[in-house]
């Protein structure tokens, strides 16, 4: 997956968020405006070329002072799909770029 591309599908407004990402959206207090606005100004962090989903990627942003993590992948119709979103943290994260061991 290449970053310009997922941006370019914010900026369309061709994406959708999985169920689950909804859950941990409210779980982790992020609106549609951090997930934007991280997106927007993110990189990718890892990429999933063999996951046996598709293919997806973490996208690292961030909005309001805060790192945002971000999988996302794309629908069969080539739309963005947000599969999670979360606030990289202890224990899997020692910080928003690097994970435990």
């Amino acid at each position: 997956m290449k970053i310009e591309e997922i941006k370019e599908k914010i900026r369309a407004n061709e994406y959708e968020i999985s169920f689950h990402a909804e859950k941990e959206r409210y779980a982790e207090d992020i609106t549609i405006f951090d997930l934007e606005t991280a997106i927007s100004n993110g990189e990718i962090l890892e990429n999933y070329p063999d996951d046996t989903r598709g293919t997806s990627c973490l996208v690292l942003g961030y909005s309001q002072g805060r790192s945002i993590h971000i999988v996302c992948g794309y629908t069969p119709g080539k739309w963005l799909r947000i599969i999670t979103v979360y606030i990289p943290k202890p224990p899997k994260w020692i910080d928003e770029r690097t994970r435990t061991k």
